[in-house]
């Protein structure tokens, strides 16, 4: 029957894989091995029926688990799932123990943990992402392999204007949509991608007023002129994004005086006023 294929999970034992949950590119020989998560046990007049899936984010979060000791216990969560079957994943992680990298436990020796995944997943790509309560943060990362100049956030519409270098523009939107499409499942935010450029054209009738800080709003002030919406940290006049961060190191709140730096530069100083 090619509406589904058996599978045998042990001696007289047999799970059907149904073709609504095959990944699109895979085929299964007879005699391969292959992994999946049953997603339904019911009863029949020929005894149980057992229903699996390859296409299930269920799936990635057992495969990891499998080859990662850190989630087995517990030291290391994964938090979340956005998967298209046979192209590309990402997924949310978060450390609960002292000195533990999320990432890097997931990613193992030399990549050696993930590439088990990718290969049992027949080469769908994985994006491991750092969970952040910070809405801004989360989806900055989330947006990964494309590096992200800002991030302005509404929290009554969950909705998110990400802003990127022009250069950026394609790698964070991906191929049909599909790095912005899986960053917005992952984070559960409505995510807009713009580049600098294009914010700037929106934004060039927009000045700044000069708010007061104690309204708890971030204080930075974007290159277009235009406050930054994102509130700010507790004990701090800025929100958590490492460009706005960086600025109590200066006498200005203009995010502009970090235009000669490289991210990396941004980075050491907004770690060290954090640290401080």
């Amino acid at each position: 029957d090619n509406r589904y294929t058996l599978v045998q999970l042990r001696e007289r034992v047999e799970a059907l894989l149904p073709r609504s949950e095959q990944v699109y590119n895979e085929r299964y020989d007879h005699g391969m091995r292959v992994k999946a998560v049953i997603t339904d046990v019911s009863a029949d007049t020929k005894g149980p029926s057992i229903v699996v899936s390859r296409r299930n984010p269920e799936l990635i979060k057992k495969l990891f688990e499998l080859e990662v000791p850190e989630i087995a216990d517990k030291l290391v969560e994964i938090t979340g799932v956005a998967r298209e079957p046979g192209w590309r994943s990402k997924i949310a992680v978060v450390s609960h123990a002292d000195g533990v990298d999320p990432v890097g436990a997931c990613v193992g020796p030399r990549g050696s943990r993930v590439r088990m995944v990718v290969s049992e997943l027949r080469g769908e790509k994985i994006d491991i992402i750092p969970y952040n309560e910070e809405p801004a943060r989360f989806v900055a990362k989330a947006l990964s392999p494309a590096r992200v100049r800002e991030v302005l956030v509404d929290d009554e519409t969950k909705e998110a204007t990400v802003i990127v270098p022009d250069d950026q523009l394609s790698l964070a939107i991906g191929r049909d949509g599909q790095n912005a499409r899986l960053a917005a499942r992952l984070t559960g935010w409505k995510v807009d991608i713009t580049s600098e450029t294009e914010f700037a054209q929106q934004e060039e009738d927009i000045e700044y007023e000069g708010e007061e800080a104690a309204d708890g709003r971030c204080m930075a002030v974007m290159t277009t002129g235009r406050r930054c919406p994102n509130a700010a940290l507790q004990g701090s006049q800025f929100c958590g994004l490492p460009q706005h961060q960086a600025l109590a190191r200066f006498s200005t709140n203009q995010v502009a005086v970090l235009s000669p730096l490289s991210d990396e530069e941004v980075a050491t100083l907004a770690a060290g006023e954090d640290d401080g």
